[in-house]
């Protein structure tokens, strides 16, 4: 039937959208989580976080004997992916912007890149090398701009936020292994549940010091967003959508990233951005381009 021939077309161009929504969304849900930080302590509103999802992503567990011959896997990658990215990001957020997050967070496919050269000798072409430098570069362009501009302060935000960057890709190394033994929102549901788990003795002592009655409903509702928006929203929207369209073409979808994260740190709580922000974030799209670019012709996947 000649009308079903754009049949692929259209099912890829849904496919985009979908990579694009999803890393739009991580942007999003990342600015916005700095409002949070402003009202709950830090270890007690990852707690919070990992008891929502833990809670909601029940269904997809299926059960502890699947998941007990993978449980050291499941639990590195909670370690790193969930109970060490979650502090780090949280407190990092605290102290710098979230538009600057947003642009540290954009170099997360080169430092992947550069973890699998290190750790399992993966090939890093010149693509991939530029775009190492560029990431490189921009973190400390931005880093020393904003420390010119908010002191210690920024510059110590900027570098918590990198190490939630180094504990993401080794979430996404160790993932390359554990995503062919399990489906990944059954992943998503243990290495929640571990990391409430983790979480919970810090969380639960400054719970008993916090006063709840303080907080509004507008902030219940934002930390509902966040966990709902990155435990399961954000990674239905990216797996759905590499299901329909090569995998080495997701990897230029990550821009969405940190221009979501700007945008949203500009027109939703009034963050300013000067020409160092524009330059980073410049040289953090350069280097997303080069390593899907890189990706997409070895025709290798890449998990951004």
């Amino acid at each position: 039937m000649p009308a079903a021939q754009p049949a692929p077309a259209a099912s890829a161009l849904g496919g985009y959208l979908l990579l694009f929504s999803g890393m739009a969304l991580v942007g999003s849900y990342t600015a916005l989580s700095k409002p949070l930080t402003e009202v709950f302590p830090v270890l007690l509103l990852a707690w919070l976080r990992f008891g929502l999802a833990a809670l909601l992503m029940l269904p997809w567990s299926g059960g502890l004997a699947q998941a007990r011959p993978h449980a050291r896997l499941l639990f590195a990658q909670s370690f790193f992916g969930n109970f060490l990215f979650s502090i780090c990001m949280l407190a990092g957020l605290s102290l710098t912007s979230a538009s600057a997050a947003g642009v540290i967070l954009a170099t997360l496919p080169a430092v992947v890149a550069l973890g699998g050269h290190v750790w399992l000798r993966e090939r890093l072409g010149p693509r991939g090398w530029t775009a190492v430098g560029l990431a490189v570069g921009g973190v400390l362009l931005l880093s020393l701009a904003r420390g010119d501009a908010g002191g210690a302060g920024s510059l110590v935000g900027n570098l918590l936020v990198l190490g939630c960057v180094i504990c993401e890709a080794i979430y996404a190394l160790l993932g390359r292994r554990l995503t062919a033994q399990l489906p990944p929102m059954r992943i998503s549901a243990w290495i929640n549940a571990i990391g409430l788990a983790l979480m919970t003795p810090p969380g639960l002592w400054q719970a008993l010091h916090f006063d709840f009655g303080a907080v509004g409903l507008g902030h219940w509702l934002l930390l509902a967003f966040y966990s709902v928006s990155a435990s399961i929203v954000s990674v239905w929207l990216w797996l759905s959508g590499l299901q329909r369209v090569p995998a080495g073409h997701a990897g230029v979808f990550t821009i969405a990233m940190p221009l979501a994260a700007t945008a949203v740190g500009v027109a939703a709580l009034g963050e300013s951005v000067g020409w160092a922000h524009a330059v980073a974030l410049a040289m953090a799209v350069a280097g997303i381009l080069l390593i899907a670019r890189e990706g997409a012709s070895a025709g290798r996947p890449r998990r951004p």
